[in-house]
C-alpha cells in the first residue's frame, strides 16, 4: 500500500517509526468521540522512546510535531502522551481522554 493509499493512522504510525527509536506505540483514533463524522480527525498517541530520555515534555513534542508536519494538514487534533522508557515502565497505562465539550456525541 501506498502513502496515497494508506489510512492516516497508518501515515503516522510509518512516520513516527521513521524517526523515533519506538519503544511502545499506540494510536488511537478518537474522531468517534468528537462532533462531525467519524472519520480520521482526532487521535491520541502514547509514544515510548529512547529518545525522550532526559528530554522535557514540551520539546518531546515539539520532536512528533516536526516528524509528522506533512501529515499534520490531514487531521484535526492529536494528542501526545510520550514517555521515555523509565517513565513508561514507573506507570505503564494509557491516559483517558475526556469526551469532547464541543458538541460531541
Amino acid at each position: 500500500m501506498n502513502d496515497n493509499q494508506a489510512s492516516i493512522a497508518q501515515q503516522i504510525e510509518t512516520a513516527i517509526h521513521q524517526i523515533f527509536e519506538v519503544t511502545e506505540f499506540q494510536l488511537q483514533n478518537e474522531s468517534h468521540m468528537h462532533s462531525g463524522p467519524a472519520i480520521e480527525s482526532h487521535f491520541k498517541l502514547t509514544l515510548v522512546s529512547d529518545d525522550f530520555d532526559g528530554v522535557r515534555k514540551v520539546k518531546r513534542h515539539q520532536l512528533v510535531y516536526q516528524a509528522l508536519a506533512d501529515l499534520m494538514p490531514q487531521f484535526h487534533a492529536l494528542a501526545l502522551h510520550t514517555y521515555s522508557p523509565a517513565e513508561w515502565s514507573q506507570s505503564p497505562q494509557v491516559v483517558e481522554s475526556p469526551l469532547c465539550q464541543g458538541g460531541g456525541k
